[in-house]
């Protein structure tokens, strides 16, 4: 089953406090091919390279602004048991090495107690003095299992939780409703596997701002199976102004078919 993650961006203004976390290698890659594309038919010169990080400011008009790709790792605090089936089919052995890393850290941990119960023996009795050194090489050998396993259980487990918690987020967002026009509501799971859902999120401005300035994209972006999803974070609803000439027929039309998701339960996208 396809990740909705590796399909899904979202896009919104710096600083809006939102708590998303930076983006996948995958949308700057995204990103950097569409730009380079965009400017090797407009003008001459080098591919833009951009860094692998979530923001990037474009600089080809005054109205310039800082854009955030963002992926968040946020979650529901219970986790549904389809997530969990695929947590386990994603990693099949992490349960059992699980297991055998607590095994292991119960087995030194009674060994330890074994060596200190022999050293107390040992010290409090002179003729078994020379035991000592032998004792301390074993205690200190628990002690190293003890720390190995319990940090390789640690990190197997932060693993896991954080596995657990993007399944379940993705499993969320795959819930979310959209409507593409007056008579048809999809899930995003629907579009799985047919186009990269890009969630342009923040306030009106923004998303009108956005939309003008994806105006050269267009093209690039549909033959890339793209589309955006428009989501106001103010309450206020954007109007997007389309070129209704016969020689732009067809390019409306493309720009229509881009900007045609909207959220529906707008509750539940704010979650």
């Amino acid at each position: 089953m396809a990740s909705v993650l590796h399909f899904s961006y979202i896009l919104g203004p710096v600083g809006s406090g939102r708590g998303y976390c930076n983006c996948h290698y995958h949308a700057s890659r995204f990103c950097r091919q569409i730009l380079n594309k965009y400017r090797s038919r407009t003008t001459p010169g080098p591919s833009i390279s951009l860094p692998l990080h979530s923001t990037w400011t474009a600089k080809r008009s005054p109205l310039s602004s800082n854009i955030t790709c963002s992926a968040t790792d946020r979650s529901d605090p219970e986790i549904s048991s389809a997530a969990r089936i695929r947590n386990e089919v994603l990693s099949p052995f992490r349960s059992v090495r699980m297991f055998f890393y607590l095994a292991f850290v119960a087995s030194g941990s009674l060994g330890g107690l074994i060596a200190i119960t022999q050293l107390i023996g040992a010290l409090a009795n002179p003729a078994r003095a020379a035991d000592v050194p032998e004792i301390l090489k074993g205690l200190s050998i628990d002690v190293a299992a003890v720390s190995l396993f319990a940090f390789l259980y640690s990190r197997e487990n932060k693993a896991k939780n954080a596995q657990l918690a993007r399944l379940s987020r993705e499993e969320s967002l795959s819930n979310l409703k959209l409507r593409v026009d007056e008579k048809k509501i999809i899930s995003v799971n629907n579009l799985r596997g047919i186009a990269r859902l890009v969630i342009c999120s923040g306030p009106a401005s923004y998303i009108m701002e956005s939309f003008k300035r994806s105006e050269p994209f267009t093209e690039s972006l549909l033959e890339r199976g793209v589309l955006v999803v428009s989501f106001t974070t103010d309450g206020n609803i954007p109007s997007f102004e389309f070129e209704e000439s016969e020689e732009m027929k067809e390019f409306t039309r493309k720009r229509k078919r881009l900007w045609q998701l909207t959220p529906v339960y707008v509750s539940e996208w704010s979650k």
